[in-house]
């Protein structure tokens, strides 16, 4: 059972009819194709994989990442430099 507006019911009606086809046959095949174009979650492993790779290459590539003020070590150094800026 599927519960749908009654805007989203009237549109697949009127798909329905000019596809000369059911409303159930259109929901199930508009459900077949969703499920093979719509890219799959990654798993935890693989989250965790492209997080480490990112992380190796921020290493590698610091010149990339810097703050506004050209720093590039902010998030080790977050306290002193808030601190400095409080004091200022």
């Amino acid at each position: 059972m599927v519960q749908l507006t009654e805007e989203q019911l009237a549109a697949l009606k009127e798909l329905a009819k000019a596809r000369k086809m059911s409303v159930a046959k259109l929901v199930r095949e508009s459900v077949a194709q969703y499920i093979v174009t719509t890219v799959k979650e990654p798993s935890r492993e693989a989250k965790r994989r492209r997080a480490l790779k990112f992380l190796e290459y921020i290493k590698n590539h610091p010149e990339e990442f810097r703050d506004s003020e050209g720093k590039t070590d902010v998030s080790v150094n977050h306290d002193k430099y808030f601190a400095e800026a409080c004091a200022e």
